[in-house]
């Protein structure tokens, strides 16, 4: 599935139009390689999300094309989050 579909689908953020500016801005990584919107994510990746002051490192748990917003979180775990000090 590609990144920015997966980020919509899951609710990680919100437009599938936002998550391809987030990629293009090199601000997600999937197992330590900077990803682009059109980038391929598979069950077991680690990514990592950087949101402003936040960077949040999720593994995808599971792949579906569409899911309810109650089981949104269900497809994958944080594995953490932690706050970026600007310089």
């Amino acid at each position: 599935m590609r990144l920015d579909k997966f980020l919509k689908v899951s609710r990680l953020i919100k437009r599938r139009t936002l998550a391809k500016e987030v990629a293009d801005q090199g601000r997600i990584t999937i197992n330590g390689t900077v990803a682009k919107a059109s980038s391929t994510v598979s069950v077991g990746d680690t990514m990592q999300i950087r949101f402003g002051q936040k960077l949040v490192t999720v593994e995808v748990t599971t792949l579906k094309e569409t899911v309810l917003k109650e089981e949104a979180d269900m497809l994958y775990k944080i594995i953490k989050e932690e706050k970026i000090d600007r310089e």
